[in-house]
């Protein structure tokens, strides 16, 4: 099997203005975040970002790196919103602005390597009046209007595991797995972050195969991140830390001083400032 590995500057090399990029993760849980913060220190402009929004958009908004975002939130969960996304909104970002729902069938149409899926969702809406959009006659009897959801292709996709082996063989714990799937599935190449790279005897997939979203043949690289969806969660590692996310919310005034800190360092020195290595050295080789 091919060894995958790799590190996280070298996964963000691998990336080249203006593609399409989905970021995995829900708001404030399992956000590849080393790579997001990677990406704001880089040369990348005009990415187009899909997401499921949290402290990603937020941070890549305020480096300015989005030409164009596909979102149906952005949210910090305990904090409604984002203020970085928020300015960057009220300057006049470009946007398509989906619910969770129609965000959901676009992945799932790329996922499926089809043109569109049909919905009743949006019909009646505004949302329905973006461009983007078609409407048709149902082909059979009942003849009735509905959407056609379009594909979001992915150029690449950036998603955040607990475990995961050089073959690119993955392990993700949480309860809440959301939709990293579709949109490992919708990407020409997907890129994946780990908290732990281990043996893939230590992965046990006769056990956890539940856990085992996407096939290894997916994954075009995977890089060790330890505390790497900090400081949204990667349950059962650790939880969402509110108050650096309190921290990322007051520097909406002072974005320089926070990127400073937290952004133009390494990955050793964002541990120390943010506190991390307690939470590191306790991770388990492997959860059940």
């Amino acid at each position: 099997m091919a060894d995958k590995r790799s590190t996280i500057d070298d996964i963000v090399a691998e990336l080249r203005d203006g593609m399409v990029i989905g970021i995995g993760g829900w708001a404030t849980r399992r956000k590849p975040m080393a790579l997001v913060r990677a990406i704001a220190r880089s040369s990348l402009r005009d990415l187009t970002v899909v997401s499921y929004g949290g402290p990603d958009v937020g941070m890549l908004a305020a480096s300015g790196k989005i030409g164009r975002l596909i979102f149906a939130f952005v949210s910090l969960d305990h904090i409604p919103l984002d203020p970085h996304f928020r300015a960057a909104r009220q300057a006049g970002l470009r946007v398509w602005e989906l619910d969770e729902g129609l965000l959901h069938w676009g992945l799932r149409a790329a996922a499926m390597r089809l043109p569109f899926l049909p919905s009743r969702v949006g019909l009646g809406t505004d949302i329905a009046r973006q461009p983007e959009f078609r409407t048709f006659e149902s082909p059979f009897e009942d003849g009735e209007t509905l959407l056609a959801m379009p594909a979001i292709r992915l150029d690449a996709a950036l998603l955040h595991v607990h475990r995961a082996d050089a073959a690119g063989n993955t392990l993700t714990f949480s309860p809440d797995p959301f939709f990293d799937e579709l949109v490992a599935r919708a990407a020409s190449r997907v890129f994946v972050t780990a908290e732990q790279i281990v043996s893939t005897e230590a992965l046990d997939m006769r056990v956890n195969a539940r856990c085992n979203l996407f096939e290894r043949a997916l994954v075009t690289r995977v890089a060790e991140a330890k505390f790497g969806a900090h400081p949204t969660s990667a349950a059962p590692d650790y939880q969402i830390d509110t108050a650096h996310l309190k921290t990322y919310v007051e520097a909406a005034t002072d974005w320089p001083a926070y990127r400073a800190r937290f952004v133009d360092v390494s990955d050793a020195d964002y541990l120390a400032a943010v506190g991390g290595g307690a939470a590191i050295n306790a991770l388990p080789v492997v959860v059940y």
